[in-house]
Parts: C-alpha cells; sequence; structure tokens
C-alpha cells in the first residue's frame, strides 16, 4: 500500500557552525523509508535464489537477513537520488542561502525500521548588502551601425519562420529536449508514494551510445505516459546493485530542435513586438574586438555592479572556479599558445575570481528580488542554446549535457539554478539600461 508524501514530507534541519559554514541534515521520514525498503526487498526477489526455494520464492525475510549490508546501501542511494538532493537544493533557495560551491555529503544515517538522514556541509556567505544598484549610471554599449547587421538578422529570423512552418509533427525527434515526470510504481503501476514524482530533463542525442535512452522517448507526443525498466534509468538512481524497479514516465514537455522558437525568445525576454525582436538579436550579431554587443552589455553592468559591491570571496572558492577554468580552456584549440605566456596563472586566478564575484552578486540579487524560477524558464533558456548565434545570450557556460559522449539525464532543480542567474542578469541589465 502506498503512502501519501504530503502526509510524510521530508524535512530539512540547520545548524549554523559560523558565519560561513552550516551543518545541514535532509530527514527522510520512517514511513517513507519503510515502504522504500520493501519495494527494494521484493525487487530482489526475483533473483534471489537460495536452497530450498524456487528462484522469485525466497522469503523477504530471508533477504532482508542475509543481505542487509548491501541492501540498506542501495537504499541510501536511491533515497539520495530519488528524493534528498533535489530537495536539499530547492530548500536551500527557497530559505535564500547565499551558497558559496556546491554541498558536501558528509554522513548517511539510515536503516530499514526508521528514518534515515543525510548530512551536509554547506558553506555560505553573509548577506552581501546591495545598495540601491537600479539607479546606478550605466551607459550601455551601442550596436555597430552596419546595414548587413540588419540584413543578417532577417536572413536568420526568415530562416527559422521558414523551418517553423516546415515543422508538420509534434513527436519527439533526435536532438529534440524532452522534460518528463518519472515516478517508481509497484507491479501493478501504483505509485509506490502518492504525490510525488521527480522531473527531469533530456536531450535525445544522435550517438550509438545514446540508443537506449533515446528509443525511450523517440516518436512519443506530450502527455504520453509508459512504463520502463530500462537498464539507464535504473542506473541513475543507483548503481550498487542491479535493480529492476519499474518506473511511469509521462512525457510533460519536448523543446524541438528543428527550429528556434521566436515566440520563446520574445516572451524570456519580455519583448513587445517584432522590431524589440530583431533589436534584441542585434546584440548578438553586432561584434566589436571579437566580443558581442550581448557579451560587451552583461560584462559591463557586472562590473559596474561589483565594483559598487566590493565583499570578500574565499579562497577556496577561488581554486575551484580555477580549477574549472582550467578545464574549459584545455579544449580551447589556442591552450598551449595561452599557457605560454608567463602570466597565465596570475590570469586563470583573476577570471576565476571575476567568475565567482558575479555568480555571488547575482544570487543575492536574486533573493532580494524574489525572481522565482520554473519549467517554462528552463524551456526558454534551452531554447537560446539551440542555436551558436542564439547562445551568445547565454552569459555563464551551459551545464554539460555530455559525459563520456552519451546525453546524461538533468533533474530540474539543476538546470534551473543555471537558468536562475541568467533570469536574475536579464532583470539587472533591464533595470540598468530601461532609462
Amino acid at each position: 500500500m502506498a503512502i501519501d508524501y504530503l502526509q510524510t514530507p521530508l524535512r530539512l534541519e540547520v545548524q549554523q557552525q559560523h558565519a560561513n559554514l552550516c551543518n545541514t541534515c535532509v530527514i527522510v521520514p520512517a514511513p517513507l523509508v519503510s515502504i522504500v525498503y520493501q519495494q527494494v526487498l521484493k525487487a530482489q526477489q526475483a533473483s534471489v535464489q537460495a536452497p530450498g526455494f524456487r528462484k522469485g520464492t525466497v522469503p523477504l525475510e530471508y533477504i532482508a537477513q542475509n543481505f542487509k549490508a548491501s541492501l540498506v546501501e542501495h537504499l541510501k542511494e536511491f533515497l539520495f537520488n530519488y528524493f534528498v538532493i533535489n530537495f536539499l537544493h530547492q530548500e536551500l533557495r527557497a530559505q535564500k542561502y547565499l551558497i558559496a560551491g556546491e554541498p558536501r555529503l558528509e554522513n548517511i544515517v539510515a536503516n530499514p525500521e526508521g528514518e534515515a538522514r543525510f548530512t551536509f556541509q554547506v558553506n555560505t556567505l553573509p548577506t552581501i548588502p546591495l545598495a540601491e544598484w537600479k539607479y546606478l549610471p550605466f551607459k550601455a554599449p551601442k550596436r555597430k551601425k552596419y546595414k548587413d547587421l540588419d540584413r543578417q538578422v532577417e536572413t536568420f529570423v526568415k530562416d527559422e519562420l521558414t523551418s517553423l512552418e516546415a515543422h508538420k509533427h509534434d513527436h519527439a525527434q533526435i536532438n529534440d529536449w524532452v522534460n518528463f515526470d518519472i515516478c517508481l510504481v509497484d507491479n501493478d503501476h501504483q505509485p509506490i508514494v502518492q504525490n510525488y514524482q521527480e522531473n527531469l530533463w533530456l536531450k535525445l542525442g544522435d550517438e550509438e551510445a545514446d540508443k537506449p535512452l533515446r528509443a525511450l522517448f523517440l516518436d512519443k507526443t506530450i502527455g504520453t505516459t509508459f512504463y520502463t525498466q530500462s537498464r539507464e534509468i535504473q542506473n541513475y538512481f543507483s548503481n550498487q546493485i542491479d535493480t529492476n524497479y519499474i518506473f511511469a514516465i509521462t512525457i510533460t514537455d519536448i523543446l524541438h530542435h528543428n527550429f528556434f522558437c521566436l515566440d520563446q525568445f520574445k516572451r524570456y525576454f519580455k519583448l513587445k513586438n517584432s522590431k524589440d525582436v530583431y533589436q534584441k538579436l542585434i546584440e548578438v550579431f553586432s561584434y566589436r574586438n571579437d566580443l558581442s554587443l550581448r557579451r560587451s552589455i552583461a560584462e559591463e553592468s557586472l562590473k559596474l555592479l561589483t565594483l559598487k559591491h566590493r565583499f570578500e570571496v574565499p579562497s577556496y572558492l577561488i581554486l575551484r572556479q580555477q580549477s574549472k577554468v582550467l578545464d574549459a580552456v584545455q579544449n580551447n584549440p589556442d591552450y598551449h599558445v595561452y599557457r605560454m605566456q608567463k602570466d597565465f596563472t596570475r590570469r586563470v586566478q583573476q577570471l576565476a575570481e571575476k567568475q565567482i564575484r558575479e555568480m555571488l552578486m547575482l544570487d543575492q540579487i536574486s533573493y532580494n528580488e524574489n525572481i522565482d524560477i520554473s519549467n517554462l524558464d528552463v524551456k526558454h533558456y534551452l531554447n537560446l542554446i539551440k542555436r551558436p548565434r542564439t547562445k551568445e545570450f547565454i552569459y555563464f557556460d551551459p551545464p554539460i549535457s555530455k559525459l563520456k559522449g552519451q546525453e546524461m539525464l538533468f533533474t530540474a532543480q539543476e538546470l534551473k539554478q543555471a537558468c536562475l542567474r541568467e533570469k536574475t542578469l536579464n532583470h539587472m541589465i533591464f533595470h540598468l539600461t530601461k532609462a
């Protein structure tokens, strides 16, 4: 019998250790742990063999007694991936903690008969006091006046409208992004936990490694529900042991790749008419010194705010960001040329500190301005990264969707964090330039 998630919700306890560190504990209530563990036992029953019992008939008590250690480890991993990590990020954002880096899992205490406790260390920063930033004097860089830029925008819009007109289907195809709810169900396809499902995104890749996941969604439409025991889905939630859980998947949205949606672009930037759409698109067609107008506007506006609001950035954050910068630079064909420059290390450090300051500043503004984020915002964000040109509207590097050549599953919360900073940046630019 399923339990109701709304009646037994997860809880978050936060203990501030000092100004820059707090211990957080996500508590999974005992009824929720128990029902998931029962499902773990039933799933193992199908494969466990024991003397005196036919395959599939070994008593659950025997399985629980003889395989407890490995099953509890699996239980911890499944609870973490299915319930805990998204809840943690969602609650920390809802309670407006200014987080420095990712939460670090310190300990898990769980047993099938009681609640489970997942303890994290979270580095936090004190609130950044923001002045009346909306009224700071800001002179935005101007576009180049070349008529050819207008023609390029007109051609871009015409081509995308032609692609939209040629788009005759609603089913998912290769390179589309698919958004779906996923829910653990029993053999009768009833939810194990009522009123709970995870929301995930997946890009349908075109590589051979993408084939198993791609096959689940290819040619399906919004609103379709199907049931799967896909190995890739099993491994996403746990790779401690082999499982054969049944998951119900309901497709909630599809972002088609074969056209750039101008209506979504218009809504994303709150543009009023076609003229505004053209003027906004000019920002990624007008370049000066290899830098797009859009990038220049974002750089200058962030520079203004970070100069006006000085705050201390922990050195460990800069070091972590340096590592990410180096990873990105190493993928550049000119990496070895950059590496030979005598001030290379200093420049990497400066860039890392600049990026950290910008991210923390935007996180603080998003809290102060009560900027929220939805799956529709994520869809508009992903629309921008469809085309190399419109990807210039994304200031921070989008999450890497591939791992070892294979498209990865993303939780909605994971994409929302990236999307939130971009939405906050747009909010900031809007106020600084509206005068």
